[in-house]
């Protein structure tokens, strides 16, 4: 049996471990630990949105990447919120799909690399598109483009390294998983 298997969807460890990681990404959506860039600020949610796509299943992933950024914009800045809501959503479960099931147990971390590259291609042409959209001009999304891809790359390398360089997927797989 896998170790997954056994971390059962809604149980309370999966709901308390999946309400820590969207509080994380509440937090880390707001404008005080934000870095002000032209046309917004740069956020690093997107560590928090990809680490636990990595570690989650995606369920779990959905509700932290795109529910957790939704309430994070609904509080701080909500027009946004729909975008965020869609885009990290679909990110994260994109994420915990590859991490998941692209050679779970021969390649991990080749998994989790695919994953976080689609999902920062998801994230920067979400908010690109979502940004035209909910502003209603290409320009301001244009230049917040470059900050877009910062963002993205920032939270795909930064999961990375701290799931499989840090030991953070390790010491996850061993304390939670085991239960």
């Amino acid at each position: 049996m896998s170790n997954t298997r056994r971390f059962a969807r809604y149980s309370p460890l999966w709901l308390t471990v999946t309400a820590l990681f969207m509080g994380m990404n509440i937090i880390m959506s707001m404008s005080v630990l934000s870095i002000p860039v032209p046309g917004g600020h740069f956020y690093l949610c997107d560590v928090v949105i990809c680490t636990a796509a990595i570690l989650l299943d995606p369920v779990a992933a959905f509700i932290v990447g795109g529910v957790g950024s939704f309430l994070g914009d609904a509080l701080f800045y909500p027009a946004p919120m729909f975008v965020s809501l869609v885009t990290h959503g679909l990110q994260a479960v994109v994420v915990s799909l590859c991490a998941h099931r692209l050679w779970p147990d021969r390649k991990p971390l080749w998994g989790a690399i695919v994953g976080v590259t689609l999902g920062t291609v998801i994230m920067v042409t979400g908010y690109t598109l979502g940004r035209a959209f909910v502003y209603a001009t290409p320009e301001y999304a244009i230049i917040k483009l470059p900050y877009e891809f910062l963002q993205a790359a920032v939270g795909a390398v930064g999961s990375v390294l701290l799931c499989y360089r840090c030991g953070v997927k390790g010491l996850f797989e061993k304390t939670i998983l085991k239960r």
